[in-house]
């Protein structure tokens, strides 16, 4: 019989975390590990406020999950009709599923990509995310984290600092550029106006400038807008992927808020189909959660799995990177 444990890891960072809602100088991530003593398979939960998520809650949902059976599951089917019995947010899922899944893939000698019926990614290549810092100090962290030789930089910013942390980082970063607002702008009038300075750069995108909230804006704002608008707040585990298209160029799925590969990949393949960009994102992560992540980037338009670079020491060290590019 298998055994299920869940544990909490303080993860610290090498740097102060700073987006337009707030700033973290740790996280805590939680891992869930699967073992029937010969194989055994590890999952990470990386819970987010901003989805109305914390550490009491996994705790206890997980508890529930196991009071309700989750040491007696042997297949994808069962898993699913215990989520559905039992409330569980969307990080916890994806940690559970992605523990199991590499589990059944281990035992059975089979990849995670052919599990899920894809193709692996021949390269992955990933951007590089700045956080909010202080004007003047951007070229310096840019040189000493060496960031040149990432191909894509992506720069957190908020309604404030937008015009001049670019015109800042620009100094130096020669790469294209995502912009990435967390929600920080109010309407699309705002972010037209911002747009219209953007021209000037080499962006790539802007990412979910205004609140997920804000449809009737985002729906005015696309046809308007001369560059890239990619969603991401705006996606997690159930979106209206036509209500999406209506207000986004693109969409960025990230696993802990999709609830697990099989949905996560079922929102790419529904972008798809309506033509929208996609890309691949994540929270603050170990490169467990990361390399995860990574068995669904074959085909896919922006790759953003930076987070276990973010921390001072990641645990499991299961990734290396060389030039921006993960194996």
């Amino acid at each position: 019989m298998i055994q299920i444990s869940l544990t909490e890891q303080k993860l610290e960072l090498r740097f102060t975390w700073k987006i337009a809602r707030g700033a973290a100088d740790f996280k805590r991530n939680f891992f869930v590990k699967i073992s029937d003593g010969q194989f055994d398979a590890i999952g990470e939960t990386a819970p987010n406020v901003r989805y109305g998520e914390s550490a009491e809650m996994i705790v206890e949902q997980f508890e529930s999950l196991q009071r309700n059976g989750l040491q007696e599951i042997t297949n994808h089917n069962e898993l699913m009709v215990l989520f559905n019995k039992v409330a569980t947010c969307n990080s916890l899922r994806f940690g559970i599923e992605s523990a199991f899944i590499n589990y059944w893939c281990k035992r059975d000698g089979i990849s995670v990509e052919k599990y899920l019926g894809i193709a692996p990614a021949k390269e992955i290549y990933t951007a590089f995310t700045m956080p909010i810092m202080h004007i003047g100090e951007m070229c310096s962290f840019y040189e000493e984290h060496e960031l040149q030789r990432f191909k894509y930089l992506k720069l957190k910013i908020n309604a404030e600092n937008g015009q001049e942390a670019l015109k800042e980082i620009s100094q130096v970063a020669h790469q294209q550029i995502m912009i990435d607002g967390n929600e920080a702008f109010t309407n699309a009038d705002e972010v037209l106006k911002y747009i219209e300075f953007l021209k000037n750069y080499p962006i790539l995108f802007l990412e979910q400038p205004m609140p997920s909230k804000n449809v009737e804006d985002y729906k005015y704002l696309k046809p308007k807008s001369k560059m890239l608008i990619m969603g991401d707040e705006s996606i997690t585990d159930a979106p209206d992927m036509d209500a999406i298209a209506q207000q986004f160029h693109g969409v960025n799925m990230k696993l802990q808020k999709a609830g697990g590969y099989v949905n996560g990949l079922r929102i790419l393949n529904e972008a798809r189909k309506r033509n929208l960009k996609t890309m691949i994102g994540c929270m603050v992560e170990t490169s467990v959660g990361i390399g995860s992540a990574m068995k669904l980037c074959a085909g896919v338009d922006f790759i953003d799995l930076d987070g276990f670079m973010i921390l001072k020491e990641d645990p499991f060290q299961l990734i290396q990177e060389k030039n921006g590019e993960l194996k």
